[in-house]
This record gives C-alpha cells, structure tokens and sequence, in this order.
C-alpha cells in the first residue's frame, strides 16, 4: 500500500477539478493545469476530493499509484497559489542582474552568463546576491533554480557559488601548514 498514493487530495475554495478519461483538468485563480496519467491508475473527482486508485497489483502501478497523487497534488497547489525557490550567491565579485527576460550572472567566469528566463517563471533579484525563482508548476521551478545553481555550484572549502537559501554546505578543513 502507497502511503501517499492513499490520502485523498483536498480542493480548496476557489479551486475545481475535472476528470475526463485519464486526464485531469484543475482550474483556479492562478490559472487552468492539466495532467494526463498512465493506464496504470484511476482519477476520481468527488465532494471536492479527488482520489487515485492503482489498476492491479503491479509494481509499476504502485509505482504510478503514489507519484500520480503527488503530481496532481501539486497541480491543486499550483492553481491556487505559486511555487518558490531561493537562492543566495556567496563569492567575492559574485553578483545576479536582471535585463529584460535575461538573468546576467557574473560569476567569476571569463565571461558573463546570460541566462534566458523560460515562460511560466519569474525570476526577481531582491539584492545583488539574491534570487527568488517563482512559478505555478512545481517541476518548472525546481528546474530552473537548479539550472541557475548549475552554473557554479557551491564548493567546500570556501562554500563560494550559488545555493538553495536553506542548504547546508559541509565545509572542507584545507591544506594544512
């Protein structure tokens, strides 16, 4: 038994959801999200609950079971209100700037980094050393705050580069004289 794929998802005011066939449709104030899932799983839309059943005792329909509740989870989430990610830049000379729809990132590289921001996200710059990457689907900020940290990741001797605003970097006792 999934322990996620069990608890039925909550819609909140404001929030309807609707089931055609294997996709499901979730309107709110944030906007309309759609999802399709696999065979492997049953969408049902009641009382302002909707719940997920697996077809069968397959693995893979457990597997789809409990990532299927998570997704349309997010989806109810997302129509009512925006994900958020943080990130802070530590380094000497480190610093972000917005121009337009481009994230110019100096990051003690030859060059500076010209980031395009996709559709879907915001990106703001608070201060010189702080991004706040915000969005209605969850994947899509996730992804764009880890391909912004990809650029120069946070190294553990002096913990310089990018991070998430909560993450923890275990700091590297050096060469010692």
């Amino acid at each position: 038994m999934s322990r996620i794929g069990k608890q039925p998802v909550a819609l909140p005011d404001g929030v309807t959801a609707s089931v055609s066939g294997q996709t499901i449709e979730v309107k709110g104030p944030q906007g309309v999200k759609t999802f399709t899932a696999t065979d492997d799983v049953t969408l049902e839309v009641n009382d302002g609950v909707v719940t997920v059943t697996p077809r069968g005792k397959s693995k893979r329909a457990r597997q789809q079971w409990g990532m299927t509740r998570t997704v349309v989870s997010n989806l109810v989430f997302g129509a009512k209100e925006t994900f958020k990610k943080e990130l802070e830049i530590r380094g000497v000379g480190y610093r972000a700037q917005l121009q337009g729809n481009v994230l110019k990132l100096n990051l003690g590289l030859s060059h500076d980094v010209d980031f395009p921001i996709p559709e879907g996200v915001t990106v703001t710059a608070p201060k010189p050393t702080e991004l706040v990457v915000e969005g209605t689907d969850k994947q899509l900020v996730g992804q764009v705050a880890a391909n912004i940290r990809d650029w120069r990741r946070p190294e553990p001797y002096k913990g310089k580069g990018i991070r998430y605003k909560d993450e923890y970097i275990f700091q590297k006792e050096g060469k010692k004289k």
